[in-house]
């Protein structure tokens, strides 16, 4: 298990105290001309150009870039923010037509309840076949509170599921979750993925025979093991910008066979409620 004091303190204090320095990917649209055609028109009367959905990169990249300068601060106010609620309308006719009728623009629109700007910092498709068209991202977001003055910055990750339909890729699911930059560098094994294959895999479901070196590719990181069932495994995890590893996908190889794509859950398969 990764301590405190095994790691120089100033990379510790890097890792896990440290804003994201990474570049926004949600960059096009620059120009607020790209909204005139949208503008105060409600969300059913909008009709979204197919050449914004016509692959799915497309479409996650054109929703995050719509949303970059759209504000729903909830009454704080200090003059025009960016491009106001005008790009919401266009935004939620990204989602698919069943996601639509789950989730009501009132809700979509209380769902970004004090941001005021939002920077895409991190996309990648999760190579889980079955998972379909799956998309794990970060991003940054400027919020402003009630009751205080100056913004904050905010970071959340989530994964985001494609379908298609009949004009291009749509959102079908979409989940959002807050990183936590305080309490999370202190509860050690759980959040570095290294300590975690060992305890999870290793200690409770005795299925690690050899563990190889780490591969890390940016804020990829592959891990493989040889099993004591003498197949080869591979766990994925992305990084978060809290320093948290989140495991994304798991395959398994037999011999000189291909990867293929497993799911197994430590917590619920390994464990028994003596051991919790």
């Amino acid at each position: 298990m990764l301590q405190r004091n095994q790691i120089d303190e100033t990379t510790y204090h890097q890792k896990y105290f440290r804003p994201s320095c990474l570049p926004a990917l949600n960059l096009r649209f620059q120009s607020f001309a790209f909204f005139h055609p949208y503008y105060e028109k409600k969300h059913d009367q909008i009709h979204l150009p197919t050449e914004l959905t016509k692959t799915p990169e497309d479409t996650v990249l054109n929703y995050f870039s719509i949303l970059r300068e759209a504000e729903n601060m909830l009454g704080r106010s200090c003059g025009t923010v960016g491009h106001a609620r005008i790009p919401f309308p266009l935004a939620y006719n990204f989602l698919s037509e069943e996601y639509k009728r789950k989730l009501s623009y009132e809700d979509y629109l209380h769902s970004f309840a004090g941001i005021g700007h939002t920077s895409l910092i991190k996309l990648c498709r999760v190579p889980n076949v079955k998972h379909g068209l799956r998309f794990f991202y970060e991003m940054e977001t400027i919020e402003g509170f009630e009751g205080k003055k100056g913004e904050y910055f905010g970071y959340y990750y989530g994964f985001i599921q494609l379908v298609h339909e009949k004009e291009g890729y749509r959102i079908s699911e979409m989940s959002r979750i807050e990183e936590d930059f305080l309490c999370a560098p202190y509860h050690g094994w759980s959040h570095d993925a290294e300590s975690a294959v060992e305890v999870k895999y290793g200690n409770w479901c005795k299925m690690i025979q050899k563990r190889y070196p780490t591969v890390i590719n940016g804020y990829v990181k592959n891990i493989y093991f040889h099993g004591t069932d003498g197949a080869e495994y591979c766990l994925i995890f992305f990084s978060l910008t809290n320093g948290t590893d989140i495991e994304v996908a798991q395959f398994r190889k037999v011999g000189n066979g291909k990867w293929k794509p497993i799911r197994i859950i430590p917590e619920e398969e390994c464990l028994n409620d003596n051991d919790l």
